[in-house]
């Protein structure tokens, strides 16, 4: 982690890449046990922590809010958990749904993308200031 004001949202980026890499495999986890009865899909849900991290008070600044949080990034890091372990639709008990987790893995892949682009635009923008 780095710790200058000048890579606060980096540093954020940089745990929601790890999250949506972590997604990634937790789906691929899911597909490749797709024929396992009794198996139950898992996820990673960053969202709800980074929203958590971050408050809900609309009075403070973004910026602000960021900064406090890059102090400890740790209640940003996710793990898989169990989705829906009580529910299933078929006869073996297992709950993953091909085409379901065809789409999640397609928009987590899209995400990660933006999320690294996102990061090397800002080093790209630090290293034009630096010239």
């Amino acid at each position: 982690m780095i710790t200058t004001n000048a890579f606060d949202y980096i540093n954020i980026m940089d745990k929601a890449a790890d999250a949506s890499w972590t997604r990634e495999n937790v789906i691929t986890n899911n597909l490749a046990n797709v024929d396992t009865p009794g198996y139950k899909r898992q996820d990673v849900d960053f969202q709800s922590a980074l929203k958590r991290e971050l408050g809900s008070s609309k009075y403070i600044p973004l910026d602000k809010k960021v900064r406090s949080l890059n102090s400890d990034l740790s209640g940003l890091s996710v793990s898989p958990y169990m989705d829906s372990s009580n529910y299933s639709y078929r006869l073996d008990r297992n709950n993953v749904d091909v085409d379901t987790e065809q789409v999640e893995l397609a928009s987590e892949q899209l995400r990660y993308e933006l999320l690294t682009n996102a990061i090397n635009e800002e080093f790209s923008r630090m290293k034009v200031v630096l010239k």
